[in-house]
């Protein structure tokens, strides 16, 4: 078994670095050995498990059987909760590519989140935080190599738009 110890547990892992094998398998080892006849606070000294661990494991099985003891995923789904579609994503991500901020009448020479946010609200009249647009350029990938590339060499950005081409190689 993978938690058994002869004594004490001094240092209790976590569940939340566990991945949903694991806790399902330490489910299981709890379940079992309730089953054994093994008291509910032996259990929790021998896995280092807290009380209401243990006892919620064994709970779900009484009232589920083995499938009521199988750990959902937690958390929210990839991309829930976000404020553009995908189609609106798409189109903004184009337009940072294909395009420059002056070429849409901006009043920015480079992109920037709030270039990016003033094109949103253009386009979709939708207004979003700068740490959002931050968080869809990161996700999306757009521009994000740019605004990283002029952080670390300005001046080779700036000549490439003066010659209005943008140079990417080192």
């Amino acid at each position: 078994m993978i938690f058994l110890s002869s004594g004490p547990s001094k240092k209790k892992e976590r569940a939340r670095s566990q991945t949903l094998a694991q806790r399902h398998e330490r489910r299981q080892q709890v379940v079992r050995l309730y089953r054994q006849g093994t008291k509910i606070m032996q259990i929790v000294t021998m896995s280092g498990l807290s009380y209401p661990t243990v006892r919620g494991a064994i709970d779900l099985f009484e009232a589920g059987g083995w499938g009521a003891i199988r750990p959902a995923v937690r958390g929210r789904a990839r991309g829930d909760g976000r404020v553009l579609s995908q189609a609106q994503e798409d189109t903004i991500q184009r337009l940072i590519i294909d395009k420059r901020p002056e070429q849409l009448k901006m009043d920015f020479s480079l992109w920037s989140r709030a270039a990016v946010g003033q094109l949103i609200e253009q386009e979709f009249g939708i207004t979003l935080q700068v740490r959002s647009i931050g968080k869809y350029l990161k996700l999306r990938d757009a521009a994000h190599d740019h605004m990283a590339m002029l952080e670390q060499n300005p001046k080779r950005v700036m000549s490439g738009f003066q010659d209005r081409h943008v140079r990417y190689a080192a």
